[in-house]
């Protein structure tokens, strides 16, 4: 099965952030592959997430948020799977900016719709 990280070119940083859960169990996906005059500031970003110690699931909640956060840098590839109570620090800083990237440019998946919206 190809996904977004398979058409990632070796030299592109790429980030999909996304989140699964919640009432309805609605799965949405953002995507941030930012040019040259961003790259050093996503390289950032993602160095900054603690990858080999991301925060554990919470015991109890049916209904919560999960994040699986996915990252390629030249050179490397990682993947998470944070809760909803993780998402806080460098992993917060993560999301919101691929979210933002995402919003700015129209990289949604995982829902129809308009990148805009504020969930």
């Amino acid at each position: 099965m190809s996904t977004w990280m398979d058409h990632t070119q070796p030299d592109e940083i790429s980030v999909v952030v996304t989140r699964t859960g919640g009432i309805a169990g609605i799965r949405r996906a953002w995507r941030a592959v930012p040019g040259p005059e961003q790259a050093s500031e996503f390289a950032a970003l993602v160095e900054r997430c603690p990858w080999d110690d991301p925060p554990r699931a919470d015991e109890a909640g049916a209904d919560r948020f999960m994040w699986v956060i996915a990252a390629n840098l030249p050179g490397s590839a990682r993947q998470a799977e944070l809760p909803e109570s993780g998402a806080t620090g460098a992993w917060r800083s993560l999301i919101d900016a691929v979210r933002a990237w995402a919003s700015e440019h129209r990289e949604l998946t995982g829902r129809k719709g308009d990148a805009s919206s504020s969930d």
